[in-house]
């Protein structure tokens, strides 16, 4: 599943990582031992070493249990929280993986806002076809209305969620104009556009 969530983004992006996120994937116990949060079920796990960053994805076993026999498509139906909670570990590990090779530094904030525009984006490709416009316009409101944040966030945190969440929701609402159209090409375009913008380029650019 982690493979082809990955190819997937890598698709809608038009990009290609050397690293797959998959080979990346740890257990709680090597999480734990490197400073990961115990009560987190997906945490990307970043040190910076002398000859770069090294990277980790813990993801609960139970989230790859449930998708283990679906497909994407499918998960969405059946299994889309967990589905969402897998894809958001691979969007921070691909933003990262692909920030690193262009040496380029990635806030929290940038990073969090971009797997919420990816969780978005990813479920709508895959759902393309009659009826996609209803359809997304229903996912809005599952993915950036129907929230609520874990109580033991501290207050930086839980703002850093809630404002990506914001930047999310401003930025999906302007997709959907082209999604209810049908225009598939228009919205990767636009989509890719975003991507490549850095930094406060591209928070602003998602709170438009």
């Amino acid at each position: 599943m982690l493979d082809a969530i990955q190819g997937q983004l890598e698709s809608i992006y038009g990009l290609r990582c050397e690293y797959r996120a998959k080979d990346f994937v740890i257990d709680g116990h090597a999480a734990k031992a490197l400073g990961g949060t115990a009560r987190a079920r997906e945490e990307l796990l970043v040190s910076e070493g002398a000859d770069g960053l090294e990277l980790s994805l813990y993801l609960e076993p139970t989230l790859l249990e449930r998708l283990a026999s679906l497909r994407p498509v499918e998960a969405l139906f059946t299994e889309l929280p967990a589905f969402c909670e897998v894809a958001e570990g691979v969007s921070h590990f691909l933003y990262v993986a692909r920030s690193a090779a262009l040496e380029r530094k990635v806030s929290l904030l940038e990073m969090e806002a971009q797997a919420e525009v990816d969780k978005f984006a990813l479920c709508t490709v895959l759902r393309w076809g009659q009826d996609v416009g209803h359809w997304a316009t229903d996912l809005v409101d599952r993915l950036f209305h129907s929230v609520s944040f874990h109580a033991h966030l501290d207050p930086e945190e839980r703002r850093r969620y809630e404002v990506a969440n914001r930047l999310g929701l401003r930025y999906a609402r302007r997709l959907l104009p082209l999604i209810r159209r049908g225009s598939l090409e228009r919205v990767l375009a636009e989509l890719r556009h975003s991507y490549r913008l850095g930094a406060e380029a591209k928070l602003d650019y998602l709170d438009r």
